[in-house]
C-alpha cells in the first residue's frame, strides 16, 4: 500500500462517497422491522420483527405492483436496451467527424432534461385538449385518442419517453469499446473483402460483447426497480391499475402516511430481489461460456 500510496490517494474520494452515502446508511434497514416513530426515535420504537413483510406480501396490491414493476422493466430491457447498442454502431459509421459530433450532441441532450420537462412535453404532445397529435388527428377528421388516461397505452408510453431522453447517453460505454478495438483488424477484414456489414458483424460486436453482457446483467438485477418520478409524474387515478409499483407504493406508504417503516420495507424488498436477479444472471452468463462481472 506504501508503494502505490498515490493511486489509494486518487481512490480515496470513492471509497469515501461509498462510505458515506452507501455503506453509511445501511443501518437504516433495520427500520423495516420496527414500527418506527420520529417521536420515540430509533431505539425507543417497538421492533415487530417481518409484520411489515408480511403485511406487504398479504396486501391486495402486491402482486399488481410486482406485475406492473415486472412488465415495466421487461418493456425498458426488451426495446430500449438494444438501441444504444445499434445507436452506437450508427454513430460508429459516421466518417465525418464534424457531423458526428453534432450528431452525438444531439442524442445526448435529452438526458440532461428533467423528468418534470419530459412529462411536460409529453403532456403538450399527447394531451386530449391540447396535444398536437391530437389536434392533427382531429384535423383528418379521427376522433382524439386518451393517450395519456387509457391503461394499455402507459407502459408503451414510458418505456418510449426512456428510449427518447436515454438511448443516446447510452451509447458513451458503447462507443467508448468500440473505440478500443484494434484497426488492424478492420484493415484486415477490407483486404479479404468483406463489406461495413460484414465489419459490423464479425468485427465490431464480437469485440463489445463483454460491455453488453456486464450492462445487460446490471440492467436485469434493477428489474424490481423503476424511475419513481417518470412514473409519479405520468400516472392519474384512470392509470393506477398499471402504474402502481413499489416504488409508489413506499412514498404513498412512507411519506404521505407516514408509515416510515413500511417504506424501507419496501426498499430493502427491491433490495434483496435485484441482488438475487444479479447473482442468477451472472450465474446463467458464466455458464453460458461468457465472462460475468465478477
Amino acid at each position: 500500500m506504501y508503494q502505490n500510496k498515490y493511486i489509494y490517494l486518487m481512490m480515496l474520494p470513492g471509497i469515501l462517497f461509498f462510505i458515506v452515502f452507501k455503506f453509511g446508511p445501511l443501518w437504516g434497514l433495520l427500520l423495516s422491522f420496527q414500527n418506527y416513530s420520529p417521536f420515540a426515535g430509533f431505539w425507543g420504537s417497538e421492533w415487530v420483527g417481518f409484520k411489515h413483510f408480511a403485511e406487504m406480501f398479504q396486501s391486495a396490491q402486491f402482486y399488481t405492483m410486482l406485475r406492473n414493476t415486472v412488465l415495466i422493466n421487461l418493456f425498458n430491457l426488451i426495446f430500449y436496451f438494444p438501441l444504444p447498442i445499434v445507436l452506437s454502431l450508427m454513430l460508429n459509421e459516421v466518417r465525418h467527424e464534424f457531423y458526428k459530433r453534432i450528431h452525438q450532441s444531439i442524442v445526448y441532450m435529452p438526458h440532461f432534461l428533467s423528468w418534470v420537462v419530459v412529462a411536460s412535453v409529453t403532456f403538450f404532445v399527447l394531451s386530449t385538449d391540447i396535444g398536437f397529435v391530437n389536434k392533427l388527428l382531429y384535423t383528418m377528421g379521427i376522433k382524439p385518442i386518451p393517450f395519456l388516461s387509457q391503461p394499455q397505452f402507459f407502459w408503451a408510453l414510458l418505456t418510449a419517453q426512456n428510449i427518447w431522453k436515454d438511448a443516446g447517453w447510452g451509447t458513451i460505454i458503447f462507443l467508448a469499446a468500440i473505440a478500443g478495438v484494434d484497426p488492424a483488424r478492420y484493415e484486415a477484414a477490407v483486404i479479404d473483402g468483406a463489406s461495413r456489414w460484414r465489419q459490423i458483424w464479425h468485427i465490431t460486436l464480437p469485440a463489445i460483447r463483454p460491455t453488453i453482457i456486464i450492462l445487460f446483467i446490471l440492467r436485469f438485477g434493477s428489474m424490481a426497480d423503476v424511475g419513481f418520478e417518470q412514473v409519479l409524474l405520468m400516472m392519474n387515478p384512470l392509470v393506477n391499475s398499471v402504474a402502481d409499483v413499489f416504488d409508489t407504493y413506499a412514498y404513498n406508504q412512507g411519506i404521505l402516511r407516514g408509515q416510515t417503516s413500511v417504506g424501507v420495507a419496501v426498499g430493502m424488498f427491491k433490495g434483496i430481489v435485484g441482488l438475487c436477479l444479479v447473482l442468477s444472471a451472472n450465474y446463467t452468463v458464466k455458464k453460458l461460456g461468457y465472462e460475468g462481472i465478477y
